[in-house]
């Protein structure tokens, strides 16, 4: 059976958008294991737009779904039109577009809300018992949309290596639980069917990431 995969981006480039190296692991895993994609992004304007060579805003605007088809080679749907009952599996890979185009996490923390659009598929998809994956920051989204649900963001005591483990701490304060895991590693949540990777949140080498995403799609897999 040839497993059928949505993966929802929120732009293009970690600070404004989704995570490039994340998103091409995603899609070299589910390419490898002969999974059949489709890719999605909400059509509406980005938060904002940073210059990533000197991290800082810009005045333009930019639209999500546009930039999101420079990932996709073109081939991105508008959100809106994602069809729950025609897919297998839901994937979220992360970077700051997760945290500022399909939520308001980066502005509001702990007391954030999901985008209605991006809430109402991931509840479709965990109504339906279809499996999702979210790596980096987007499990914070699963945090919010499914209360008491288990996640990994990676380690939960900060250190060079883990810049963002106050994150895991905040994801707790929220009612889920988190489990420390490696940056090669992923946790399966069984009950929620919800598997999930740290990739960037840990300052790892980039073989290091692109592996831990696969543990996550070799885990999602097997949940269908």
């Amino acid at each position: 059976m040839v497993k059928r995969v949505a993966v929802i981006l929120a732009g293009c480039g970690v600070f404004d958008g989704t995570e490039i190296n994340e998103a091409c692991a995603v899609l070299v895993h589910l390419s490898r294991a002969g999974a059949e994609v489709k890719m999605f992004a909400p059509n509406v304007d980005q938060m904002d737009v940073v210059n990533h060579c000197e991290g800082n805003p810009q005045t333009e605007k930019r639209n999500v779904l546009l930039e999101s088809a420079r990932i996709a080679r073109g081939k991105v749907t508008d959100l809106a039109k994602l069809d729950v009952d025609a897919f297998d599996v839901l994937i979220i890979p992360g970077g700051f577009g997760v945290a500022k185009n399909l939520s308001d996490w980066a502005t509001k923390g702990k007391d954030f809300s999901v985008k209605p659009e991006v809430e109402k598929v991931i509840k479709s998809f965990h109504k339906a018992g279809k499996p999702i994956a979210m790596c980096c920051i987007s499990p914070v989204l699963a945090a919010k949309v499914l209360p008491g649900c288990e996640v990994t963001v990676g380690h939960d005591c900060e250190s060079e290596k883990w810049p963002s483990a106050g994150t895991a701490k905040t994801l707790c304060e929220m009612g889920c639980k988190h489990v420390n895991k490696d940056v090669t590693e992923a946790h399966v949540d069984t009950k929620n069917k919800l598997v999930t990777t740290s990739a960037f949140m840990c300052n790892a080498p980039l073989h290091e990431v692109f592996d831990g995403v696969g543990v996550m799609v070799t885990e999602v897999l097997k949940l269908i």
